[in-house]
């Protein structure tokens, strides 16, 4: 399977590989790609086996290598308004369109193409995959990965997750956690909407409150170089109720907290959790069924600045460059730096694209992303 970095590229962006569904076909394909080059996968299935994370190794196995870390799954379309296919890539005015060519298939297709460089070139260390699932979910799959490739490969040197920074190495992000927040209430006619409880007016209470103390968070920020430079709250889905009037019995949201690596995680989920208990009180001053139960959903932590960060220095070796940026958004790499890899964020494209319709990575930047795959791949010659 001898083909070209954009050859990968269309190929990996025709399968739908939406959060919500399977990743198998891409996996299989990828397999039989890297076999294609002699190079063996390993896949860590899911529990219902319906999705697989992949890693594998080109050159000797030996210590001091260098991990390509990219995720398969990409968010879904519905609703947007594409100019085209979205699972096709489509090239105009020195762009490539579709989706995942930002986040993340772009990259991926240069980490594949750079496999297949290092299986056939004379390595003293290795180059090694990293594939993920379900990191549009939270990061949820990699932690199982990690602890594979730990277990079965030698120890790499330096970890590059490529997620599109423009090809700025990414030093430091935030951390973030998720939550599945269901709030009870008790149902009459909305004409006597003072003896029920509204949980859909419940919580709006609790989200008005997440609304109010990300002013107020505005208000008390230290200069950084984090945008925005404080913690966030977010909500970003809801449903509830079964009719205009009736009071709604059940209301479910989606929050989540995006942490400076200043603050402290615990005193936020402590402050969520006790406004929740303020509020479930009042209601039941109502009626005794009312409730606000809060559900952890995921967890990423976030990539710290470390002094001799190995990553750091040869990407800064790669690219010449001199600056490095922190980023809002959250990426496996901290979960790489947990479990003791030097790790960096520095990919082609630009993440203002990620989740948009037609979203694309240009043309320049894949251009120079396959070189930076290239010069890494040179550095473990020697």
């Amino acid at each position: 399977m001898q083909m070209t970095p954009r050859q990968i590229l269309d190929k990996l962006v025709s399968f739908p590989t939406v959060s919500r569904d399977s990743n198998l076909p891409l996996v299989d394909w990828v397999e039989e790609f890297l076999d294609s080059h002699g190079i063996t996968a390993h896949r860590v299935w899911n529990a219902d086996r319906t999705k697989a994370s992949l890693y594998a190794l080109a050159g000797p196995e030996v210590e001091g290598g260098i991990i390509l870390s990219g995720h398969s799954d990409v968010v879904p379309v519905d609703g947007q308004d594409w100019t085209g296919d979205p699972w096709t890539v489509c090239e105009r005015e020195q762009r490539l369109y579709g989706r995942g060519c930002a986040d993340m298939k772009g990259f991926v297709a240069l980490a594949l193409a750079g496999m297949a460089q290092a299986a056939k070139d004379n390595l003293a260390r290795p180059l090694i995959l990293a594939l993920s699932h379900d990191e549009e979910l939270g990061c949820i799959a990699a932690p199982a990965m990690i602890e594979e490739i730990q277990r079965s490969l030698p120890t790499a040197a330096a970890v590059v997750v490529g997620e599109p920074t423009m090809l700025v190495p990414v030093l430091a992000h935030k951390g973030s956690y998720g939550f599945q927040v269901h709030v009870r209430g008790h149902e009459v006619h909305s004409s006597r909407m003072h003896k029920g409880v509204s949980a859909i007016m419940l919580a709006a209470r609790l989200i008005d409150w997440a609304n109010r103390m990300n002013a107020q968070s505005a208000v008390d920020a230290v200069a950084s170089d984090f945008d925005p430079p404080w913690t966030t709250l977010h909500v970003g889905t809801i449903a509830g109720g079964t009719a205009e009037n009736i009071t709604a019995r059940d209301c479910r949201f989606g929050l989540s907290m995006r942490v400076m690596p200043t603050d402290d995680p615990q005193v936020w989920i402590r402050r969520i959790r006790d406004e929740a208990a303020r509020l479930e009180a009042e209601a039941r001053n109502v009626h005794p069924d009312a409730s606000i139960t809060i559900t952890a959903t995921h967890h990423v932590p976030p990539l710290l600045p470390q002094p001799a960060n190995a990553a750091e220095a040869l990407m800064r070796r790669v690219l010449g460059a001199n600056d490095g940026g922190m980023v809002s958004y959250g990426t496996e790499a901290g979960q790489f730096q947990l479990a003791g890899f030097p790790a960096i964020v520095c990919g082609p494209g630009d993440i203002a694209q990620a989740h948009q319709a037609d979203e694309y990575i240009s043309m320049e930047q894949f251009d120079r992303g396959w070189s930076m795959v290239q010069q890494l791949v040179a550095t473990l010659r020697g």
